[in-house]
């Protein structure tokens, strides 16, 4: 008996010593061949069951969920770097579409309206405004405008003033009337009082002053000044009985018959400000009322601290219903661009991605990641990601995302996998 069992393990050993040893399997490999397969919901992990279903919250398919080897980690990294490009698809059954309330619309080329809104406030046409000096020094004798705010039309006598200076160009001017030409002295009447009168002109007195010199054969002592221009007196900086002289500034007279209103618009819109663009503006004071202008001038430099840079527009005001420094809203027209669009509610906006959800039929979609241009009107320019003619999402597609999300988590975690 000893023998026979001497034998037996003498057989076995060398059995074994010419096939060789037996393989051994690692945890996971064992877990693989002798565990069942368990299905669970990729919206709702607490869902497991042992057999292929839906989900009882969801209406989801059931994954089947298995025991992966640990992959290396580089082949994780490719992994993830796949999954991040190519976000996996998913299948929904019509009535969970039909109970989500998804809807979906074409990508589509079309013009994409470029308006611009911002503020401003009103300013004065600096075009429009004209400072009023004497040409020469002497007495405010009658003020005939006394306060700022006054509107004066073109011609008006805004003073009379008492100048030597030009009651000696009179008293010449009355000799050169009164000369008659001599040969001898080599002295042209006509010459002489056309000369005389000029240098009146100079010194700001009126032709009708002068007329009436030349009329009467007598001097004037004080010489009105008239208004340049019809407008409303900004600044006053006289009074009767003040002496003045060439360098002081007496009126500003601004027409504010046609106004300017300076506007912010932001870096991003700088492209699109062009000089002679239509323009409308409303006022809050003046609610109803829409004024039409044009872009009159851009301004070459940004604000430093607003980064906006500043524009400048053109209206009329013939009634005087706009005052300087009145708040305005303001719109731009720019010229429409024709853009590949999809309207803004598709697009899912997060802090690292934009992207739209794909319509792929059948029930099944697929996120992409998408480089948005410009925005206008509720549209969105599409400048990468989409092609014209392909479907996408209109609601509902964060909750898709979130299942995708979510499907290419568990595909990363269990290494493999398949979309359903």
């Amino acid at each position: 008996m000893r023998l026979l069992i001497s034998l037996l393990i003498i057989s076995t050993t060398l059995l074994l010593t010419a096939c060789g040893e037996p393989e051994q399997e690692n945890a996971l490999e064992h877990a693989k061949k002798h565990l069942d397969a368990k299905y669970v919901c990729p919206m709702h992990p607490q869902i497991v069951r042992d057999e292929p279903g839906n989900c009882p919250l969801c209406g989801m398919n059931l994954v089947k969920k298995t025991v992966q080897t640990a992959p290396s980690p580089k082949h994780e990294a490719n992994q993830m770097q796949m999954d991040e490009k190519k976000p996996p698809a998913v299948t929904i059954r019509p009535e969970i579409i039909q109970r989500m309330g998804i809807k979906t619309t074409n990508v589509k080329e079309g013009s994409l309206s470029r308006i611009i809104k911002t503020v401003g406030y009103v300013a004065y046409n600096e075009n429009k405004l004209v400072h009023v000096h004497p040409r020469s020094s002497g007495w405010v004798e009658k003020l005939k405008v006394r306060r700022e705010g006054d509107f004066v039309k073109r011609g008006q006598t805004l003073l009379e003033m008492y100048s030597p200076e030009v009651l000696e160009a009179e008293q010449d001017f009355l000799v050169a009337l009164r000369t008659k030409s001599s040969r001898n002295l080599g002295i042209n009447r006509k010459q002489y009082k056309n000369a005389i009168r000029n240098r009146l002109r100079l010194l700001g007195v009126p032709e009708t002053t002068i007329q009436t010199i030349e009329r009467k054969d007598t001097s004037i002592n004080t010489v009105p000044i008239f208004a340049p221009q019809s407008g409303t007196v900004t600044v006053l900086n006289i009074r009767e009985g003040m002496y003045v002289t060439p360098s002081s500034e007496m009126f500003d007279i601004v027409d504010l018959s046609r106004i300017w209103v300076i506007v912010d618009v932001f870096e991003h819109q700088l492209d699109w400000v062009k000089q002679g663009l239509k323009t409308e503006m409303r006022v809050p004071a003046l609610p109803g009322r829409v004024w039409k202008g044009k872009v009159d001038y851009v301004y070459p430099e940004l604000e430093a601290k607003t980064r906006t840079l500043k524009v400048r527009l053109r209206f009329d005001n013939p009634k005087g219903l706009l005052k300087l420094n009145m708040f305005a809203q303001v719109t731009i027209y720019a010229k429409p661009k024709e853009v590949l669009k999809i309207p803004q509610q598709a697009l899912i906006v997060t802090g690292e991605r934009q992207a739209v959800i794909r319509a792929l039929g059948e029930g099944r979609f697929q996120p992409v990641n998408v480089k948005t241009g410009m925005r206008s009107d509720g549209e969105v320019e599409i400048l990468s990601g989409l092609k014209e003619g392909q479907r996408i999402v209109l609601s509902g597609q964060f909750l898709i995302d979130s299942e995708a999300n979510l499907q290419a988590s568990f595909l990363r975690f269990s290494g493999g996998g398949h979309q359903h």
